[in-house]
């Protein structure tokens, strides 16, 4: 760790060596701070590393892994083993070349805390299997034995990047890679803003073609920014599920520089979700991540998502494999809403769009906008009405075997099979609008992944027999009448013996 933060505290001085040195540029303020701030983020970064690795000491006893660290103020951190839901390793370039990786440990109050429950880093490449190995119940003095009966779901695919390119966060990745080389060169005593006034004639593109070009200027840097991001994280991607001595286990590894792995507790495992984002449907693109106890949904790194952004045609099957269920629950087809459920969204859609154009209305009438600007509620109303119609579309709910299935989001179609025994909490909802249209939204509430998974605007008898056959024992105490029907209606129905409750 220490050669690993003294190579780290040269790197990181050697852009200010090389701009005085080499390029000659004074010693101005103005000119250096981006690569003196550069340099002492990096020095202090080195620091505290060293401090924390002479100060930190952990251990693993039958029932806990503890560790200690704190220089000023000790901190003390334990974790029973039977809590442990995965085992995140990763390991930064410079770490790789050190022999080292970083280790951490996922309990259940990740979820509330919004990190992992114990981070070790760094320890050593053979200390970290063994961490893995022992943690999540496999044979540690024989790792290979870990990848015997080894069952491989899915594998890198290079032309997966064409899905991973364009989005909002590629104009994000541009206006960061822009801002970070526009100092970079300046400190270097150069003039890229010069360079990109020379490169086409501004003044004959005119204020709207100066504004699209530059947008797709911006668009092409952010793109090629979002594919080297894409590679170097999702390079040598393999979804794994993994034997162990008490259970399998649902294996992500990935990486260029920055290699990952993550070990998911199959016996945590509450569903799985497909979401489809409504701009790029067309594209047949999917995001695909399980629900399980212990992960995170806020961590950045994401170590819910069991594949990157790709193909629904891999998904779904990709989906189905993680589950493993019989009946499948993601291929059933789902139950549609009542059209109750529509009216409600295209109301909602022209109350939007008036409310919208009596504001622009006020605000041209009082001179602050131009007088055309209430035509933009008039061309908003036609959009959101669209908008409740896609919205509309994507509503869906089933009861499949064990698992609930729910289907909803206009911006993004989840569709989402959970467990439900893991349903912990059944919310009904009726709102005066709702009550009108014989509307009810039930929300499944669990311990795991967000949390809460909703259908929303089922027709009210349909959504008590729903929430019923979705979390057998929970509602039954609560209903008044006898037990009629043959259960949930839909496609493929409820399992045998859910009842379908009269209710009043």
């Amino acid at each position: 760790m220490i050669a690993v933060d003294l190579a780290r505290t040269l790197l990181s001085l050697s852009p200010t060596a090389v701009a005085v040195g080499v390029f000659g540029v004074e010693a101005s303020w103005s000119s250096l701070w981006p690569l003196l701030a550069l340099g002492a983020f990096g020095v202090v970064g080195a620091v505290l590393d060293a401090v924390r690795w002479a100060v930190t000491r952990y251990r693993v006893t039958d029932e806990y892994v503890e560790r200690r660290s704190g220089l000023l103020v000790r901190r003390y951190r334990s974790v029973r083993r039977d809590r442990i839901r995965s085992v995140d390793t990763t390991a930064r370039l410079r770490h790789r070349l050190s022999g080292l990786r970083v280790v951490l440990v996922g309990a259940g109050q990740q979820v509330a805390a919004g990190e992992s429950a114990l981070t070790l880093d760094a320890v050593s490449r053979r200390d970290a299997e063994r961490l893995r190995a022992v943690l999540l119940d496999r044979v540690a003095d024989s790792p290979s034995a870990a990848d015997d009966g080894v069952r491989v779901l899915a594998r890198f695919r290079p032309w997966w990047v064409v899905y991973n390119m364009v989005s909002i966060w590629s104009f994000v990745t541009a206006a960061g890679l822009l801002w970070g080389a526009y100092w970079l060169l300046t400190g270097f005593g150069l003039d890229p803003v010069g360079w990109v006034e020379a490169m086409l004639p501004w003044d004959r593109l005119g204020r709207v073609g100066t504004v699209l070009v530059g947008l797709l200027l911006v668009l092409v840097v952010g793109a090629v920014g979002m594919a080297a991001s894409y590679l170097a994280t999702s390079w040598g991607l393999e979804l794994a599920r993994v034997p162990g001595e008490a259970g399998t286990h649902l294996r992500t590894r990935q990486g260029l520089l920055t290699t990952r792995e993550v070990n998911r507790d199959d016996r945590r495992l509450r569903g799985v979700t497909v979401s489809e984002p409504v701009l790029w449907r067309w594209m047949g693109m999917a995001d695909t991540s399980v629900i399980t106890t212990g992960l995170s949904v806020w961590a950045s790194s994401q170590p819910a998502a069991v594949l990157p952004r790709g193909p629904a045609s891999v998904a779904w099957p990709v989906a189905r494999a993680v589950l493993d269920a019989d009946p499948d629950p993601v291929g059933a087809p789902l139950v549609r809403h009542a059209r109750g459920a529509l009216r409600r969204r295209l109301w909602w859609a022209t109350a939007t769009s008036l409310a919208v154009t009596a504001v622009l209305a006020w605000l041209a009438s009082t001179e602050v906008l131009p007088a055309w600007a209430p035509w933009g509620g008039a061309v908003l109303w036609p959009v959101a009405l669209l908008a409740a119609v896609v919205a509309y579309r994507a509503l869906g709910h089933a009861v499949v075997g064990d698992y609930v299935v729910l289907r909803s989001g206009l911006a993004a179609r989840a569709t989402t099979a959970l467990r439900r025994d893991a349903v912990s909490t059944i919310a009904l909802r009726e709102s005066l609008l709702q009550r009108r249209l014989g509307l009810r939204s039930v929300a499944a509430m669990t311990s795991a992944g967000w949390g809460r998974y909703d259908a929303p605007d089922i027709a009210a008898d349909e959504a008590l027999r729903f929430a019923v056959a979705a979390a057998p024992g929970l509602l039954e105490p609560f209903l008044v009448g006898a037990p009629e029907g043959p259960g949930v209606s839909g496609p493929r129905g409820a399992a045998p013996g859910d009842p379908s409750p009269g209710a009043r």
